[in-house]
C-alpha cells in the first residue's frame, strides 16, 4: 500500500455538543495513574463507565496520556457505532476528521440528515455541533491519489469494499487512511485507527444545524474561536 507521512497535521472533527467531555483523563499522565483513578471513580460514580465507554476495546498502550484533549481522542474508540462506518465494520473505532472545516460540516450534515430522515414525524430540530481542532502525526495509507481505480472504496453508501480495506489496514497495524472526501469533492479526510498518533485536540467554534423536517436547511457559526 502507498503511504504518506503527516507531521503535526491539523484537521477538523465535528461532534454533537450534547455529549459532555469526559474529564477522567484530564490529569492523567501515565497508564498506572489512569488505572487507579478509573477504579476509584468507578466505585464512587457508577455512571463513569457509560461516559468513558468500553475501555476493553482500546489497549492501554494506545491511549495518548497527558495530551490536551485526550478525552476526545479516545471517545470514538470506546463508544463504537455497531452499524459501522466507511472503514469499520462496527467492531473497532476510528477517529474521522476532515482537512478543512467546510468539509467537516458537509460530512456531518450528510450523516445527521441520514439519521434524522429515519425518525418518523420529526419536523424540527436544532443541533449544536462542536469543532475539535485536531493535530496528529502519523504515516497513513494514501488512497486519495486520483489514479487509484478502486472506486468501490468511495461508494456513496455501500461500505463493503472500504470496510474490507479498513480491516486490512487494521490487521497490518497501520495508523490509518488518507482519502478523498465523498461529501465534498476535491477535499480530503483522515481516518485514524489509533488515538496514539494524536498530538492535541482543542475546542473550536460551535455551529448550529437546523433540521426543517426534510433536510438540514441552515448551518450557522454561533461561537467563533480562532482556528489553528
Amino acid at each position: 500500500m502507498v503511504t504518506e507521512k503527516f507531521d503535526k497535521k491539523v484537521c477538523y472533527r465535528l461532534i454533537n455538543s450534547k455529549f459532555p467531555p469526559i474529564n477522567l483523563f484530564d490529569d492523567v499522565a501515565e497508564q498506572g495513574e489512569f488505572e487507579a483513578l478509573y477504579d476509584v471513580q468507578k466505585m464512587t460514580n457508577p455512571r463513569i463507565q457509560n461516559e468513558v465507554g468500553n475501555l476493553n476495546l482500546l489497549p492501554p498502550n494506545e491511549i495518548p496520556y497527558n495530551i490536551t484533549g485526550c478525552n476526545w481522542a479516545i471517545a470514538p474508540f470506546t463508544h463504537i457505532r455497531p452499524e459501522g462506518s466507511r472503514f469499520s465494520n462496527g467492531t473497532y473505532g476510528i477517529y474521522y476528521a476532515a482537512k478543512d472545516i467546510d468539509t467537516a460540516i458537509k460530512e456531518t450534515v450528510y450523516h445527521q440528515e441520514k439519521y434524522l430522515k429515519k425518525v418518523s414525524g420529526f419536523k424540527y430540530d436544532r443541533l449544536v455541533m462542536l469543532t475539535l481542532c485536531t493535530t496528529f502525526s502519523a504515516e497513513l495509507v494514501n488512497i486519495a491519489d486520483p489514479l487509484i481505480d478502486d472506486q468501490d472504496w468511495y461508494a456513496l453508501d455501500n461500505y463493503r469494499s472500504s470496510q474490507q480495506l479498513g480491516a486490512s489496514v487494521k490487521k497490518d497495524g497501520l495508523a490509518g487512511i488518507f482519502y478523498g472526501s465523498v461529501r465534498n469533492k476535491y477535499s480530503h479526510c483522515y481516518a485514524l485507527f489509533t488515538p496514539k498518533c494524536i498530538d492535541e485536540i482543542v475546542q473550536g467554534s460551535h455551529y448550529e444545524y437546523i433540521w426543517d423536517g426534510s433536510c438540514i436547511s441552515t448551518v450557522s457559526e454561533i461561537s467563533c474561536i480562532h482556528k489553528p
